[in-house]
């Protein structure tokens, strides 16, 4: 009953994240709305991390898989893009590498505020 609840829990705020997507006249992603949401709720405090932690948890082990059909949806369409293969993956590669770079001086940053905060 514990897993139901979770799951209805991140189904809500998956809802939730759809209606702003279809309110808000941006291009972003539901997703990523979901994702706002659900960071604001937890720190807020209107919802606790063990309220959802099973079922988050499980989610994330299911990720490879669930990421399987991006793939061969990509695989099936290579036909198309061959002709620009080479500047989508200098693209992807240089993205990646600038939200590695941009996500770890961030996080090191907050740790080092976080680290004089408790000084």
């Amino acid at each position: 009953m514990k897993y139901l609840h979770e799951a209805i829990i991140i189904a809500g705020i998956t809802f939730a994240a759809e209606i702003i997507k279809y309110f808000v006249p941006l291009p972003v992603p539901a997703s990523i709305y979901g994702l706002i949401l659900l960071f604001s709720l937890l720190k807020a405090g209107l919802l606790r991390l063990e309220q959802i932690e099973n079922v988050g948890g499980l989610l994330l082990e299911l990720m490879p898989l669930l990421l399987v059909p991006a793939s061969v949806s990509f695989l099936t369409v290579l036909d198309t893009i061959q002709g620009m293969l080479l500047p989508v993956l200098v693209m992807g590669f240089a993205g990646t590498t600038a939200v590695m770079i941009i996500t770890g001086r961030v996080s090191q940053w907050m740790i080092r505020r976080k680290e004089k905060g408790h000084e």
